[in-house]
């Protein structure tokens, strides 16, 4: 739910070519199979009967995978166009002005940040339902931090972030190739990059570290102070990713270092993966993967928690704000019961793994080096 930009709907473009239905009959009567009448010695015209399957035209799933795909990229295109034409002199300049501010803590630095004209229109409004000083104060950032961020999306936080760490900290995202022959890695490179490159004034600083699909490089061993997941683990899960993902967090953070999870939280004892699908995840069962892959619970936090989401929608959390899955149906309802309940949860890699932890399926006292764990883990 981190994304406002289209998904290419690859898979139901390949399930629709499956799909297609064709009709066809054969006969041994004269004229194509037409009753004749005797008594005239020709064919019977006949209406066709009302159930009569209709011939529908064959689809190429690549001609129409390439046809959504340079859709979606004229739009990123657009994007890109309207955004650069928003920033203003003074905007600019208010910016830089942020960005080279060297703010003496969090609250101070959100205070001027998030009054800031910057932000995209309608971003301020999610500030009620994510907390967001709150939440980087309950997870310990600091404006001197090296902070990775998971999947910056349409950049809610990234406008945040990028200003607080520029002066004296810093922020990094993942880059995938833009050159890529897949055109679902090519599109999500290229929508990072419009959000990065349409504000340079803004995200001139923020380091682009080269990624594959997967692969979830984050920058040289040791070398982070934070990872911030933010509303993204059930995407790790439904990729069945989540193994790897901690694996090569521990390896990139330093000891001591945050691993920061904010996710929709399924009802307890909710099968992981079918929740995930909807966007939810169990907060038990959390905790127990990512304590299993070395790291420690520092702390949990109500702050971003919702008794009145019911999570029961068909179509999941994405019916809830700001998404909107279903339009305009029961807009009123689900605007009232506002953004998802989610777990606020912060996790530590210690300076020496606990002496009965489990790193990577391995007890810590045996364990070998986090990315090695990470293939071990894959054996269990």
């Amino acid at each position: 739910m981190r994304s406002s930009f289209r998904v290419l709907p690859l898979l139901a473009l390949a399930a629709l070519a499956c799909t297609v239905q064709a009709s066809s009959s054969s006969s041994s009567t004269p004229d194509g199979g037409k009753p004749v009448d005797p008594a005239a010695g020709k064919p019977v015209e006949q209406a066709e009967p009302a159930d009569k399957p209709i011939d529908k035209p064959k689809v190429d799933p690549k001609e129409q995978a390439k046809k959504e795909f340079e859709a979606a990229m004229a739009d990123l295109d657009k994007q890109f166009a309207a955004e650069q034409a928003r920033w203003t002199p003074e905007m600019t300049a208010s910016v830089e002005k942020l960005s080279a501010t060297k703010w003496r803590n969090v609250v101070q630095g959100m205070k001027a940040i998030l009054a800031s004209s910057h932000r995209k229109p309608g971003n301020a409004g999610r500030d009620a339902f994510r907390h967001p000083v709150a939440t980087l104060e309950f997870f310990g950032l600091k404006p001197t931090m090296h902070v990775y961020e998971v999947g910056p999306g349409a950049g809610w936080w990234t406008e945040l972030l990028a200003p607080l760490l520029a002066a004296k900290g810093k922020l990094a995202v993942g880059m995938l190739d833009k050159n890529s022959d897949d055109y679902g890695v090519k599109y999500s490179a290229r929508a990072t990059e419009v959000l990065l490159d349409a504000a340079p004034a803004l995200y001139g600083k923020v380091e682009r570290v080269p990624t594959q699909p997967g692969a979830y490089d984050m920058g040289p061993a040791g070398s982070l102070d934070m990872i911030l997941v933010m509303r993204m683990t059930h995407n790790l899960i439904r990729g069945n990713n989540l193994e790897k993902f901690l694996g090569k967090a521990h390896e990139t953070l330093k000891p001591g270092g945050v691993l920061a999870i904010e996710q929709h939280r399924a009802p307890e004892g909710a099968d992981p993966k079918a929740s995930a699908d909807k966007g939810y995840v169990p907060e038990a069962w959390l905790i127990q993967q990512v304590e299993a892959a070395g790291f420690k619970l520092a702390g949990k936090s109500e702050i971003n928690a919702n008794p009145k989401d019911t999570k029961d929608y068909d179509k999941g959390v994405w019916t809830l704000p700001p998404t909107f899955a279903d339009g305009d149906k029961d807009k009123a309802k689900y605007e009232a019961i506002g953004e998802s309940d989610r777990m606020t949860l912060k996790f530590v890699r210690p300076a020496k793994p606990a002496k009965d932890s489990v790193l990577g399926g391995v007890k810590a006292k045996d364990a070998p080096p986090p990315s090695a764990a990470t293939d071990a883990a894959k054996t269990k």
